[in-house]
C-alpha cells in the first residue's frame, strides 16, 4: 500500500486497499484477524509506578537529606521537639508531592474516556452496534449527527455532515465534510475535510466511512503518546531550593569547622567546642525552610482561589511569577467560543450589532445611533430570513439564586450549528423570536445546506401566500439574485450593484468576519417546482451578515498589563491565519512589525530555523498538536519561562510540556485540566494577571525570608567566629544559640511569607528561571547584614566583658547581653527584610502579622532573662536599663546604617526612564468600509 496520506486516497482506492465490500462490510472472521493484528481500538496507558514508589521518591530530594542529618544531630544533642518537627516536615513535604504526581498523570484515562463507547458498523451485510474498541481498519461504519467519531476514518459517503473538531483542531465552527480526495501534501488537520478523527463530534448531517487508523494510531492516540513521553519538568522554584539546599549544606558545615578549630587553637575545651559546633550547624542550616515555603505557597493557592483560579500544583503559583511568555489558545481562551453577529451591510450602509454571547441583550446600531425596526422594511425583512431560514435554537437555562427570594439567573444557550444559533441570536436581539414567527410561518419544505452549493433554503407558508427564504455564501448566493432591496425598494440587481455586494463581502472578510448573505422570493401559485432550481432563483438579495468568536472584554487589558510587565503574549489556534491575525491585531497582541506563522510554515522548519525566529512570532495559526509542543519547547530551549493555556484535547501535551500548563474550568476538557497545573474557574484570561502578580509577590516573599533567615544565621556564625578568631571567650553558649534559633527563625520567618507585594511589582521584568536564588544582590545583602549583626553582636559583648564591675558573673552578663544582642538586631532586620531597597520605603507597622510574630518572639526571651528557673537553665543574668540601652544601641545599627546608605544611594543616582516594552498600541478593528 501507498505512503500517501489517506486524504489524498479516492474513496474507491480506500474501499478497495481495505478490502472492504461497500455493501458487505468486512467478514467476522477478517475483522478478528486484523484485530489480533493490530490490536483493539484504545488508547494505551504507559508503565504505571506503583503508589508506594511513587511516595518513597518524594525522599530523594537533596534538601531532605540535609533535613535527615538536621534531625539527627537535634536528637543527638537532646533536642526531641526539634527533631520531631522536622521529620513532620519531611513527612508532610512527602504527601504533597505524591498526591501532586499521582494526580498528574490522571490526564490519560480522561483522553481514553473521549473515544466512543459504541460504534454502528456493517459487518457482513448486517448492521450492528459494537464496542469501538473492537473496530478495525477497514471496517465500515455509519455515523448520524450527534454520534461521536469512534476511530480515524476517511469518509466515502456524506450528506449535509459538519463535524466539532475544536478540541482537537482549535477550529471554532463545525466544519463540513465530504468525499473529494485531496491533492495537495501537507495539509493542516483542520483542512482534511475528507477524514474524520476519534473524539470528535457529528453535529449535523449523516454518512459513511472507512476506519484507516485505530488506538494508539490515530491522532487522538498520537496526542495521548505525547502525553505519555512528555515530561513534566521542575519549576524555577523547586531548581532554586535545590541549589539553595546544596550551598547551605557546604558553607554551613565549612564555618562551623572553622569556628571550632578557632576555638580549640585559641585554648577552648574542645567537648565545649564540639557541642557549641553542632551547635551552630543546627542553627546555620534553616530546616524550616521547606515548611515555611509550603505554607507560603498554600496561603497564595487560598487567594488564587479568591480570584477564580484553583492551583493543582503548589510551585506552579511561583512559576507563573517568572513567566516571560504565555502561549494561549484563541478559541474559548481569548474568545467567546460563541459565534456572534456584530456587523450588517444593508443597501450600502453598515449597521453595528451590540452585545455579547448568546444573551437576547444587545441593539443593531448605525453612526451610533439604535436603527428603527419599523421603518427599515431591509433590516426587517433580513431579521425574518435569519430566523425563519434556521435549525438552531435559542435556550434560556434557569439557576436558582442564593436566596430564595432571589430572581432566577438565566444561562443562554444555543442548540443547533453554532452559525445558524448567532442568527437566531441577532433576531431575538430585535425581538424577533422563533416563538413570536410560529403563528404567522410555517415551514412546508427545506434544502439543506450542502458544500457545493454553499447554502441553505426554506419554504415558508403565511397569510398572503408563500415564501423562500435562503442563505449562503455571498459569491455564490449573488448568482441567483436578480434583484436586490435597497433604500426599502426592490429594484433589479444590476451589475455595479452586486460589484458593490461582492466588495462589501470582501471588505468584512479581511475583519475575518465569517459573512452571509441572505435572500428570499415570494413564490405564486404558478411556482410549481419545488427543488433546488426552482426555489433557488431570481431570488431578490437582502444583505450581508458579519460573524465572528469575539474577543473576551477583559482580554485587552490583560494582555496590556502583560505587556508592562515584561510578558509576551502569543496565539497559538488552529483557526485560519486571516482570523487569527485579525482578533490579534484587535487584542493588541499582534504589533505592526510582529509576524504571523501557519502550521504548514511551521512544519517546512527545522527546530534550528524555528529557534532563530520563534522571538518574532506573536500569531501562529493553523497549528496541529505537535506543533504546538514545539513551539512550547522552542520557547524553552530560548530560555523563557512558557505558559500554555488552552481548553482543547489538541492542547494538552503542550500544556503538560510548558513550565506552567494552564486550563480553562468552564469550557476546557478533562483531559486539559488534567495535565495542567492551574486551573481558570471562570475561563477568563485576565485571571492569568492575577496568578502571575501572585506569583511574582509568593516568590519575593520567599526571598524576603531567605534573605532574613540566612542573614541571621550568618550573623550567629560570625559572632562565634571572630570571637574565636580575636581569642575571647565564647560569646554564646549551645543552649543560647538553640534558644535564638527558635525564637527568631519560626514566627517572624512565617510573616514575612505573607507579607504585601511591593507596588511596583507589575512593572518589573520577568526574572530569569536560570537566576540564581542569591540575584539581584541578594547574596551581598544576605553576607553585609550578617557579618554587621555579627559585628555589633561580639562587640555588644566585648564592652560588657571589659566594663562588667562584678567579675564573678562578668562572662555570664557579657553572654546574656551577646543573646539578647543578637535576638534583637535580627528581630529589628526582619522589617528591613520587607523591602528591596530599605527600611524607610515601606511602612513597618503594615504588615500586622509580622509586628505579631515579632512581639511573640519577644515574650519568649524575656523569660529567659526574668525567670530563675530559666535563668538557671540559660545561664543568663537580668538586664538593667543601661544594659538595655546597650543591647538596642548595637542591635540597630546594622539595620539602620544600611537603610540610609541605601537612602543615600537611590537619592544619588538619577530615576531612570520607564522601559519600553513589548509591541506598540495598535487600533482596533474597524467596521467594513461601504
Amino acid at each position: 500500500m501507498s505512503q500517501k496520506p489517506w486524504y489524498q486516497w479516492t474513496s474507491e482506492e480506500i474501499l478497495q486497499s481495505s478490502g472492504t465490500e461497500p455493501s458487505q462490510g468486512l467478514s467476522r472472521e477478517e475483522a478478528d484477524k486484523r484485530l489480533a493484528s493490530h490490536g483493539k481500538n484504545e488508547l494505551a496507558e504507559g508503565q504505571s509506578i506503583s503508589p508506594i514508589t511513587l511516595f518513597l521518591n518524594q525522599f530523594k530530594d537533596f534538601m531532605v537529606l540535609v533535613l535527615v542529618g538536621a534531625t539527627l544531630v537535634s536528637g543527638l544533642l537532646g533536642e526531641y521537639l526539634d527533631a520531631i518537627t522536622i521529620i513532620a516536615i519531611i513527612f508532610m513535604n512527602g504527601i504533597l508531592g505524591f498526591l501532586q504526581e499521582f494526580r498528574a498523570e490522571r490526564s490519560l484515562r480522561a483522553l481514553k474516556e473521549l473515544s466512543a463507547p459504541n460504534a454502528k458498523v456493517l459487518r457482513e451485510g448486517k448492521l450492528e452496534s459494537i464496542p469501538a474498541r473492537e473496530l478495525v481498519p477497514g471496517d465500515l461504519i455509519v455515523l448520524e449527527s450527534g454520534d461521536r467519531v469512534p476511530a480515524d476514518v476517511r469518509f466515502i459517503e456524506t450528506t449535509g455532515m459538519y463535524v466539532e473538531e475544536s478540541a482537537l483542531t482549535g477550529e471554532s465552527v463545525p466544519v463540513s465534510k465530504h468525499t473529494a480526495a485531496l491533492e495537495q501534501d501537507e495539509i493542516p488537520l483542520g483542512d482534511q475535510r475528507n477524514l474524520g478523527f476519534m473524539g470528535t463530534m457529528i453535529t449535523r448531517g449523516s454518512g459513511k466511512a472507512v476506519v484507516v487508523r485505530t488506538g494508539m494510531q490515530t491522532e487522538m492516540g498520537k496526542i495521548a503518546d505525547m502525553i505519555q513521553n512528555t515530561d513534566a519538568i521542575d519549576t524555577p522554584l523547586q531548581r532554586r531550593l535545590e541549589q539553595l539546599g546544596k550551598i547551605l549544606i557546604i558553607v554551613a558545615l565549612a564555618l562551623t569547622v572553622l569556628v571550632v578549630v578557632a576555638g580549640i587553637l585559641h585554648g577552648q575545651e574542645p567537648y565545649g567546642m564540639f557541642l557549641a559546633g553542632v551547635s551552630l550547624a543546627v542553627a546555620a542550616i534553616p530546616e524550616g525552610l521547606p515548611a515555611i515555603v509550603t505554607i507560603a505557597l498554600a496561603l497564595g493557592v487560598q487567594r488564587m482561589i479568591q480570584r477564580k483560579a484553583i492551583v493543582r500544583k503548589l510551585p506552579s503559583v511561583e512559576t507563573l511569577g517568572c513567566a516571560s511568555v504565555i502561549c494561549s489558545d484563541k478559541t474559548g481562551t481569548l474568545t467567546q467560543n460563541k459565534m456572534t453577529v456584530t456587523h450588517l451591510w444593508l443597501g450600502g450602509d453598515v449597521m453595528e450589532v451590540t452585545g455579547d454571547g448568546y444573551e437576547p441583550q444587545g441593539a443593531i446600531v448605525k453612526e451610533g445611533k439604535p436603527v428603527d425596526l419599523h421603518n427599515n422594511q431591509m433590516l426587517r425583512r433580513l431579521l425574518q430570513v435569519s430566523v425563519l431560514c434556521n435549525n438552531a435554537s435559542l435556550h434560556e437555562e434557569k439557576q436558582e439564586g442564593k436566596r430564595k427570594e432571589a430572581a432566577a439567573a438565566g444561562v443562554w444557550t444555543i442548540k443547533g450549528d453554532p452559525t445558524e444559533g448567532a442568527l437566531v441570536v441577532l433576531g431575538a436581539k430585535a425581538g424577533l423570536t422563533q416563538s413570536s414567527l410560529e403563528g404567522l410561518y410555517r415551514r412546508t419544505l427545506e434544502l439543506p445546506f450542502d458544500s457545493d452549493r454553499k447554502r441553505m433554503s426554506v419554504v415558508v407558508e403565511h397569510q398572503g401566500g408563500r415564501m423562500a427564504c435562503t442563505k449562503g455564501a455571498p459569491d455564490l448566493l449573488i448568482q441567483q439574485c436578480a434583484y436586490v432591496l435597497w433604500d426599502n425598494r426592490v429594484i433589479p440587481f444590476t451589475p455595479t450593484l452586486k460589484q458593490k455586494v461582492a466588495a462589501a463581502a470582501e471588505g468584512m472578510a479581511k475583519n475575518a468576519l465569517r459573512v452571509l448573505g441572505l435572500a428570499y422570493r415570494e413564490l405564486k401559485e404558478s411556482d410549481q417546482q419545488l427543488d433546488e432550481p426552482g426555489v433557488e432563483c431570481q431570488l431578490v438579495f437582502i444583505g450581508l451578515t458579519g460573524m465572528i468568536d469575539p474577543p473576551r472584554r477583559e482580554v485587552r487589558e490583560a494582555i496590556t498589563k502583560c505587556r508592562r510587565a515584561g510578558i509576551k503574549t502569543v496565539m497559538i489556534t488552529g483557526d485560519h491565519q486571516t482570523t487569527a491575525e485579525a482578533i490579534a491585531r484587535q487584542l493588541g497582541i499582534l504589533p505592526q512589525d510582529g509576524q504571523a506563522m501557519s502550521g504548514h510554515q511551521l512544519a517546512a522548519m527545522s527546530d534550528d530555523e524555528l529557534d532563530k525566529r520563534v522571538n518574532e512570532v506573536y500569531v501562529y495559526a493553523r497549528v496541529s498538536p505537535e506543533h504546538k509542543l514545539r513551539i512550547v519547547k522552542s520557547l524553552q530551549r530560548m530560555g523563557h519561562t512558557v505558559a500554555m493555556t488552552g481548553d482543547g484535547v489538541n492542547d494538552a501535551p503542550a500544556i503538560k510540556a510548558a513550565d506552567i500548563g494552564i486550563a480553562m474550568g468552564i469550557s476546557g476538557t478533562d483531559v486539559s485540566k488534567e495535565a495542567s497545573s492551574l486551573i481558570l474557574s471562570d475561563d477568563n484570561f485576565a485571571t492569568i494577571v492575577s496568578a502571575i502578580e501572585e506569583g511574582r509577590g509568593i516568590y519575593e516573599n520567599i526571598r524576603k525570608f531567605i534573605r532574613y533567615l540566612l542573614a541571621s544565621n550568618v550573623g550567629e556564625i560570625m559572632t562565634m567566629f571572630l570571637a574565636m578568631m580575636a581569642g575571647l571567650p565564647l560569646p554564646l553558649i549551645p543552649i543560647q544559640i538553640l534558644w535564638v534559633n527558635l525564637v527568631t527563625d519560626g514566627l517572624p520567618a512565617m510573616a514575612l511569607g505573607v507579607d504585601q507585594a511591593e507596588k511596583d511589582l507589575m512593572l518589573q521584568k520577568p526574572r530569569s528561571a536560570k537566576e540564581n536564588i542569591f540575584a539581584r544582590r541578594l547574596g551581598w545583602k544576605i553576607i553585609s547584614r550578617g557579618i554587621l549583626i555579627g559585628v555589633c553582636t561580639l562587640a555588644a559583648f566585648y564592652i560588657a566583658l571589659t566594663t562588667a564591675s562584678d567579675d564573678a558573673n562578668t562572662l555570664i552578663k557579657a553572654q546574656t547581653i551577646a543573646f539578647v544582642t543578637l535576638v534583637m538586631a535580627q528581630l529589628i532586620h526582619v522589617f528591613d527584610c520587607r523591602s528591596s531597597r530599605s527600611i524607610f520605603h515601606r511602612n513597618p507597622l503594615q504588615n500586622v502579622w509580622l509586628v505579631l510574630a515579632v512581639g511573640s518572639s519577644l515574650l519568649l526571651v524575656l523569660p529567659v532573662l526574668y525567670v530563675d528557673a530559666l535563668r538557671t537553665i540559660f545561664k543568663t543574668v537580668p538586664l538593667g536599663v543601661t544594659d538595655w540601652a546597650l543591647v538596642l544601641v548595637f542591635a540597630g545599627i546594622p539595620t539602620f546604617l544600611m537603610g540610609i546608605g541605601s537612602v543615600l544611594s537611590t537619592s544619588g543616582r538619577k530615576t531612570a526612564p520607564p522601559r519600553k516594552n513589548g509591541p506598540k498600541r495598535v487600533k482596533p478593528m474597524k467596521p467594513v468600509v461601504r
